[in-house]
């Protein structure tokens, strides 16, 4: 199957989108998600003067296929800015066709613009389907665990 789509920077039309694949990208990871509020704050963070978070979609038809959200970040050990690859999501149907490798090379030239060294991310280790990409793709892991302090 080949589908045609678009790779572009988020538009706010796009917002209520991006909260509805938020919220299949959580339960595809087996993580619950709240949709209330999400669509101003979500808004707020992608559209304000200074953007703490970017987001890239992929539209086919006027429909998003997927999305991919990112900020940059500054790394201590190597003294230099990176891409902090927040979410990348894509409907099961749109996988296994190249649209995922072309996202992840729109935010590697994006992350080169911005001048920054390279891209880190995560998945859960159940994502084996993502995990052999992103190796196919050259990417390498640490195995670390990720904490969260809610305050």
């Amino acid at each position: 199957m080949r589908i045609q789509s678009t790779i572009r920077f988020a538009l706010p039309k796009d917002i209520d989108q991006i909260v509805e694949l938020c919220e299949w990208h959580a339960d595809y990871e087996r993580a619950e998600y709240d949709r209330k509020g999400k669509s101003k704050k979500l808004a707020t963070a992608l559209f304000s003067d200074s953007p703490p978070l970017y987001c890239l979609v992929v539209e086919s038809d006027g429909q998003l296929l997927g999305y991919a959200t990112y900020m940059v970040q500054y790394a201590t050990w190597d003294a230099e800015n990176y891409i902090y690859l927040d979410c990348i999501y894509l409907k099961e149907y749109a996988r296994g066709l190249g649209i995922g490798k072309k996202l992840i090379n729109r935010i590697k030239a994006e992350g080169k613009a911005l001048k920054c060294g390279l891209m880190q991310w995560q998945t859960p280790d159940f994502n084996t389907r993502a995990i052999t990409f992103y190796k196919r793709l050259g990417a390498t892991s640490k195995t670390k665990e990720r904490f969260f302090l809610s305050w």
